[in-house]
Parts: C-alpha cells; structure tokens; sequence
C-alpha cells in the first residue's frame, strides 16, 4: 500500500504514466534517489561566501570564494581562507569584519548559522588593530595602533598606558563635528601655504601587538626611579613601562607645556558664541560600549583625546606628570576658546599662572618639578582637586558624628526685583544643617526667622569682584515653579570663605560637620589670595623689557578690548602673587582655579523636555543634570543625582526618562546628539562615584557597561 502510495508522486511530473498507475523500473527508481542525496550534500546546504582579504601584497589576489556550510563555525572560516591565500605571513591580528551589519565575528566557535551569515554577506579579512591619529588635550597630534575591534572603553584604556596616562576611565574619545571643522577648513582655503601638522608617531606601541597591560600596572605601590642630577622621576615614570614607545623626549612633549600659539592660530579655532554653540562642542562623543570600526572610524582617522569626565581622582605629581599637565592644557583652551565663562578678574589670574608655567618650562628651573619637598607640599592640596560624585571617604569619623557646627553672622540679603530696584538689607544670619535662617537681628534669633531657604540641591555661584571689595554669593533655590534667586553679601573675605564653603557643601546635602568643608574654605580663600594684587614697587616698571606675548594668555576678547601693553602691565601685577610657585604647583592652581568656576564640568545639549513646545538646554555636570533656558542662559531647574532613583532610556522614539526622590518624574529627548550620549554620562558619572583610594586600580569593566550600555 505504501509503495502504491509513492509511485504516483515520484512520477507526477513524467507525463501520463505516472498518473496510469504504471510502476517504473526500480533501477531507475535508485538513480533518482542517487541524485537527491548527491544534492543534498553538495547543493542545497553548501554554498559560495565571497571574502575580500585586506593585505599589503599587490601580486596576490584579494578575494577569495569559500565554499561553505551553515554549521562552519567562524574559526574554521578564517582557517579555510588562510589555507587558500598561501601568504607567509603572522594571521593572528586578522578577523572577520561583516561590511552590511557594521560588526565583527569576534566569536570564533561560533557557526554562520548562528551569526546570521548567509550567501549574500561580504566578509573583510583585516587587522584588528590599525593606526590612528590622536589629537590630545595640549593639541599635540600623536599616531599610534589602536584596537578597532575592543570596545572605545578599552581601547581609551590601551592608549592610556601607552600615554602613561593613569585613571583611563576619565577619557573618551570625541570626533570634531562638521560645524567646528567648516571654519578650519575655510581658513586652510585662504592661507597660501599648506599647512604641516608635527605628529608624534608612537606606532611601535604594544597596542600593535594586542597586548594589555597587567591590572597592577599602575599601583600606588611602586616606588617611583629618580634621576640623580635633576631629582625628576627618571623619563616621568617611563621605567615603570619597559614595553612603552615613549622615549624620554616624546614623553616631555606630553608632560611639558609649549604655549607657543599666535593670535592668527587662535582665531582659526572653533569658538563657541553661544550655549547651542557649545552643546555642538559635546555631539561628537564615541559610543564606549562599541568598537571604532562599528561606528565609522576609519584607519588613520583623526579623533580627540579629551578628560570626558570632570571627576580627577587621586592626582598625584608622582606618577601623574603627563596626566597633571593634559588636565591643564584642556582647562588652558576651555578658557582661551571661552568654552567656559569667566570674569575679566579671573582671566587675569589664568593669564598670570600660564606665564608661571611658560616662564618655568622654558627655563632651566623647570626641572625641579616633582622633587620630593614639592611633592610632601602639593600633596596636602590634592584633596582640593578631587571632585567626586557626592563626596568621598571621610577621613575622620570622629568629626562626623560630633555636633553639626553653625555659623552666625551680620550679612546683606539682596533679592532681586523685576519690576524695581534690588532690595540689600541687613539680616542676622544662621547656616544650620543645610538651611539658612535669617532674622530681623541677632536678639531675635530665638525666635522663629523671617525666613528658612533650603540649600539642598541649590545652585551656589560666586559673586566676587577682589579689586572693589564685593564678596557676594548668588543662591539658585529651587521652587516649584523654577528657581528662588538670593544673593548674600559679605564684609570681607574671611566671611566669605566660611559662608561660600558651607553653602557649596549644603547644596550637595553636606553638613559643615563633613571633612571637606576645611579643605574647601582653604581652597576659596587661596583663590581670592591670587586674585588680590597690587602693583608692588618691585614690579616691572617698563611691559616692554619683557618678553611676553600677552596674546598667547587670554581669550581673543581681551585681545580687543586692550591694547598689548596694556595687557602685559595687568598680566605682570596679577603675577606677583604667584611668581613663587613652581611649575607643577602652578598647574595644580590652574587646574584648581578652572574647577572653581560656576560652569566647571558642565556638558550642554540642546533638548526638548516631555510636554514641553520649546527646546532647552540641559547641563550634565559631575553631580546634578541642569536645565537652562536657551535664550537667556538662567537655570531653570536643578536635579541631583543623589536624588535619582532610576534612569532608563526609550531606545524606539530616542527619550530618556528619570525619577528622582519625592515622585519628580523627567523625560526629553536629545536633538543635539544621540540620547545615548546623555544616558552614558549619567551612568559613566554614577560609576566613577564608585571609585575608592581603598582600592586596588583596576576597573570594573562590566560594572561600567551595565550602567552606560543600554540596549537598542
């Protein structure tokens, strides 16, 4: 029955017969099932796959047609490929890279079936690791091989230590946008001359190789070899790498400072006018969870090196001499390209320690940088250049759970009035917890205030003018419908210091109690200590005896509005107070002065909030997301991360969602960049608050990814 059954199909296409009932012969019935099996093993599940091998020998074919099947795992693929192209030659930094998906086949026991590669996928054979150009924060152009397949994460990491550059995790890598790019190259259209740019090429790196460095590589542990004549850590800690390219004169590019840029090259450089302009400067940031390759970077490629990440932690003059001095030149140009605002007080006071630090590299007294008396001196500061994410560890526990202290003053209350003048009376005040209180006078004070303003989650900005004795402090209080503006003015600058500090550590929810708060007056009154200067009679009496190209020190609106001499004499007073320092002192200062400003490390984008009809402007800053209005550049509304709860992002309609504490509830959407970029820097500043001096110095690598990765 059943062979009756089978008859009428094998021969349903054979005409007549089949349909009759006639049996055909059994040997032809044989040879048919022959073919089939022969069919089965050679065609249906065998199939061509074109790869094009990316070698350097011109005589030798570069694509090649492999025969394949869908269980073929990856490894067996670049196995065939390699038998077929008879190339002597070291394979083992090839891989496959899929051209149509925009990904590697990393995963070599993996099948075509499983990675999806079918007949119609164009394979690339090529290096893993290629060469690149790299544009560092002292705009000095290195070229190195780096991975293009490992995650920018870990490929920022193997630069690093190339770069001998500690803490990795406070740098990505940033691609210019078109808008910053238009102007160089219209300015490159009208200069006769082709410009050269001097590249540092550093291409025998260990990164060629694929190799990572050991998790201790850079432990607080080691002790660091000094030169015996000049008391230097011998090549800035090269002998810690004995696989590093760096020699000992690409090393002193890196941890020396060369201002040597005219006016002409500063005004060719992209300088944002306005808070879109500078939301363009933060577009271009790479994906950390993705390879170069999967996000366009081709081989030789130009992309910045910059310090993302405005949380430098443990800086240490030690073993940080690269690092130390890549922070202050990308706080050197944030200022002279006013990608950061300050006052004409404060870009004297830039000015005059870049003169330090110009006046010292140059000289032979630059040597003594990081001798052992400096070291003990600078270390006892360091404290004040750390910016952590709420706050570290503590160093004394006893002071935080003794009673809060207070603080108790005649100041002026100022409030603003938008229909009248400003109203400046004088209260008695209190600073308790993290509250103000404010009474008619001091007798009262028992009683209840006239006023309690909660500073938690308050934007604190200074409000000083040195030269007119005006020491004020601007509160940004949040309310319900925005933001509270006070102002506080006080008497002098000791008073100034104690309310600054206080109201600086309660908008973070700090009590004065807490260790930093110290540090932080030390730090408030060493900054207005630059900032007070008078001319002395030792003072140079003649700006033209010396040679100063004042251009080189303050951004090109000063250059305007002052004529040289003018600027050299203003630069050579503010000077005098820190002509003592040396040069490593006077970065730190830099550096210091840069994170005292009120937007230090504020990242823009431009935005549009859920239920919102016009686009704002949102701050990312170490600490807390801000919202600004576009067209007047006032906060609007402040939240901090210490109050955020969850965060999550909508990968279909691109928005990102956030709840912090008391059921407050955001949404936007990103129009300046991909929303990515904001969910990683939210979660890439939530990481680093897990960082600890306890620690050893290796990363939690995954940790970094489940918090910035995200799934599209």
């Amino acid at each position: 029955m059943n062979e009756n059954q089978r008859t009428p199909g094998a021969g349903e296409g054979s005409g007549t017969e089949g349909r009759r009932g006639q049996r055909r012969p059994a040997s032809l019935l044989y040879i048919d099932l022959s073919k089939m099996i022969s069919s089965n093993e050679y065609g249906s599940h065998s199939w061509e796959l074109l790869v094009t091998v990316d070698h350097q020998h011109e005589e030798v074919q570069k694509e090649f047609l492999l025969r394949v099947t869908g269980d073929l795992h990856i490894g067996g693929v670049m196995l065939k490929l390699v038998e077929q192209i008879k190339i002597p030659q070291d394979w083992s930094d090839y891989a496959l890279w899929w051209e149509q998906k925009k990904c590697w086949l990393l995963k070599t026991h993996w099948t075509l079936d499983k990675c999806g590669v079918q007949a119609d996928a164009k394979l690339f054979f090529t290096t893993q690791h290629k060469m690149l150009r790299l544009r560092l924060p002292n705009m000095k152009t290195v070229r190195l091989k780096v991975s293009f397949s490992s995650m920018v994460f870990r490929a920022v990491s193997d630069i690093c230590k190339i770069l001998n550059i500690r803490r990795s995790e406070e740098l990505s890598l940033l691609k210019q946008s078109e808008d910053t790019l238009k102007k160089k190259k219209k300015k490159d259209k009208n200069s006769k001359e082709p410009v050269t740019e001097d590249i540092l090429n550093l291409c025998d790196s260990p990164v060629s190789s694929g190799l990572s460095g050991s998790p201790g590589l850079y432990s607080k542990t080691m002790t660091p070899v000094y030169d015996p004549i000049s008391g230097t850590p011998a090549s800035s800690t090269i002998t810690w790498f004995s696989d590093s390219p760096l020699t000992e004169q690409n090393c002193s590019v890196l941890a020396s400072s060369h201002p040597g840029c005219s006016p002409e090259a500063l005004a060719e450089m992209y300088q944002p006018r306005s808070l879109a302009d500078k939301a363009k400067l933060n577009a271009g940031w790479l994906d950390s969870s993705r390879s170069l390759m999967e996000q366009g970077i081709l081989e030789d490629d130009q992309l910045l090196l910059r310090f993302k990440y405005y949380t430098f932690f443990d800086l240490n003059p030690k073993y940080d001499a690269v690092r130390i001095n890549q922070i202050y030149e990308q706080a050197r140009w944030a200022i002279l390209l006013e990608e950061i605002d300050c006052t004409e007080e404060e870009m004297l006071i830039f000015a005059a320690l870049q003169y330090q630090v110009s006046k010292l590299s140059l000289s032979s007294e630059a040597q003594d940088f990081t001798c052992e008396s400096e070291v003990d001196e600078v270390e006892a500061a360091l404290s004040n250049l750390e910016v952590t994410l709420e706050g570290g560890n503590t160093n004394n526990i006893l002071e935080d759970i003794t009673d809060i202290p207070k603080l108790a003053d005649n100041l002026r209350l100022v409030r603003p009035r938008k229909l009248s003048l400003k109203t400046i009376k004088p209260y008695w005040f209190v600073f308790k917890d993290t509250s103000v209180s404010y009474f008619k006078n001091k007798e009262s004070a028992q009683g209840e205030p006239i006023e309690k303003l909660n500073l938690k989650g308050c934007e604190v900005v200074p409000d000083v003018n040195v030269g007119t004795k005006k020491f004020g402090i601007k509160l940004l209080i949040p309310v319900a419908d925005g933001m509270n503006e006070v102002y506080l003015r006080c008497e002098n600058e000791n008073q100034y210091a104690r309310w600054m500090a206080a109201c600086v550590l309660a908008s973070k929810g700090k009590t004065m109690a807490d260790s930093s708060y110290h540090p932080e007056v030390h730090k408030i009154l060493s900054f207005l200590k630059m900032k007070n200067w008078t001319m002395s009679p030792q003072a140079v009496s003649d700006p033209e005896s010396i040679d100063m190209k004042p251009e080189c020190f303050v951004s090109p609106r000063y250059t305007k509005k002052y004529k040289s001499k003018q600027l050299v004499a203003r630069i050579l007073e503010a000077h005098q107070n820190v002509s003592q320092m040396t040069l490593v002192e006077a970065k730190l200062r830099f550096i210091q002065a840069w994170q005292s400003l009120p937007e230090f490390g504020l990242s823009y984008y431009i935005v549009r909030f859920k239920g919102s009809k016009k686009d704002d402007v949102l701050g990312v800053s170490y600490n807390r997301l801000i919202r600004i209005d576009m067209a007047t550049g006032d906060p609007i509304t402040t939240w901090r991360f210490s109050n955020m709860k969850q965060w999550n992002v909508n990968w279909e309609i691109r928005q990102v969602a956030i709840e912090f504490d008391q059921n407050v509830f955001i949404a936007f959407t990103c129009l300046s960049a991909d929303c990515k970029i904001i969910h990683e820097y939210i979660g890439g500043y939530i990481f680093l608050s897990t960082r600890s001096k306890d620690q050893n110095e290796t990363l939690d690598e995954d940790l970094f990814h489940k918090l910035t990765g995200g799934q599209e």
